[in-house]
């Protein structure tokens, strides 16, 4: 044993001796140095491409296969489909009864203040009334039996309250270069939540209230799609513009299998491929879950809603629109508001749509949101 010891300590000893022994030789030889670091940055590099990596990949790809093994994609996606519908049930009975509780609460301090200031918002800067509010057609027969959501619309203050919103996230830029600005809320609760709101600019600068329509955002998931591929249902918050050559009467998606009316593509690169986020109409039984969480992260509207604003984009609003900036390294399009400059720091326009989508998780100040 006290051998062994020995041994042990020896092998320490030599090993920290040789370590402090090249430490000082690299201190009085920098470019002996440099030259080691080079070469040792270089043998990590190679390690890292040749065999961590693969390996890495290489545990992915069995805990994919055992995971498919164990339950598989198509039981999966079956089981999904039934179950949405039941979920989907739930939200909504959970949603009326969340809206009920500010009238339990009338009487608080907080909530009275709310009202003062939501009726004060009103008589001095109420927004025009919307020129159309439509509402999801309920001639589907594959509907019928659906729970219906609570479509009501906001009341003036509210309103009010989502066009300053809009107004407080856009820069001179914006609202000089766009001309028709869409508003939706993501948010799962609230007086905003899950509604588009559509604005058009006026010569003077000011936003006009056009319409204000219930959608379906993302249920925000990762899940297995219809295809047996795991997929995102997110709507990420950001800016978008609307790609002009993905404007689509008809059109099927190839990863869900569900057909997307009316669909309008935004025109966003992540890591140079353009992303599959899209408006438009909802089909089938999802026309019953306009105003809850739903979509695989589009941004659902009701048909004719749909049909309504992809034709007023279409023959209105094409023309010259600012290009978003590109980080060049990972070859993404920034969806924060940044815009592209040329070099005498003019912003840089290009044939499109002058149609500002902007996306945010906020669904209106209120007693609940207070609370949570």
């Amino acid at each position: 044993m006290k051998s062994s010891a020995l041994n042990t300590l020896s092998a320490i000893y030599l090993l920290s001796a040789s370590a402090f022994g090249v430490a000082v030789t690299l201190q009085r030889n920098p470019p002996l140095a440099h030259a080691t670091w080079r070469a040792g940055r270089t043998a990590w590099a190679v390690i890292d491409e040749r065999a961590i990596r693969p390996a890495g990949w290489q545990m992915v790809a069995w805990d994919r296969q055992l995971f498919d093994a164990i339950d598989p994609p198509a039981r999966i996606a079956a089981a999904r489909r039934s179950i949405v519908p039941k979920l989907a049930r739930v939200v909504h009975n959970t949603a009326q009864i969340v809206r009920q509780i500010p009238k339990v609460v009338e009487t608080s301090p907080a909530l009275h203040r709310e009202n003062t200031e939501q009726q004060r918002i009103a008589k001095s800067e109420a927004p025009p009334k919307p020129a159309m509010t439509l509402v999801p057609s309920q001639s589907a027969p594959s509907a019928a039996n659906a729970p219906r959501p609570d479509l009501s619309a906001p009341s003036p203050a509210e309103l009010t309250r989502v066009m300053l919103r809009l107004k407080d996230n856009l820069t001179s830029e914006m609202l000089e270069n766009f001309s028709l600005f869409l508003y939706v809320s993501k948010a799962d609760s609230g007086p905003l939540a899950q509604r588009m709101y559509v604005f058009r600019k006026r010569g003077s600068g000011d936003l006009d209230l056009q319409y204000s329509w219930p959608v379906s955002t993302g249920r925000e998931a990762v899940e297995f799609a219809p295809n047996g591929q795991r997929a995102p249902s997110y709507t990420p918050q950001g800016y978008y513009e609307l790609d002009p050559d993905r404007m689509y009467k008809h059109h099927m998606s190839g990863q869900w299998q569900t057909p997307m009316p009316y669909a309008m593509f935004f025109n966003w690169k992540v890591r140079g491929m353009q992303t599959g986020l899209a408006i438009h109409a909802a089909h089938g039984d999802d026309i019953a879950q306009l105003g809850q969480r739903a979509s695989a992260g589009c941004v659902r509207l009701a048909p004719e809603n749909a049909a309504l604003l992809f034709n007023l984009i279409r023959t209105q609003y094409k023309g010259l629109a600012p290009r978003f900036a590109i980080d060049r390294r990972t070859a993404t399009m920034s969806n924060h508001g940044l815009l592209m400059h040329d070099p005498l720091g003019n912003v840089q326009m290009a044939e499109g749509y002058k149609v500002l989508v902007f996306i945010e998780n906020y669904g209106g100040n209120n007693v609940v949101a207070a609370v949570f």
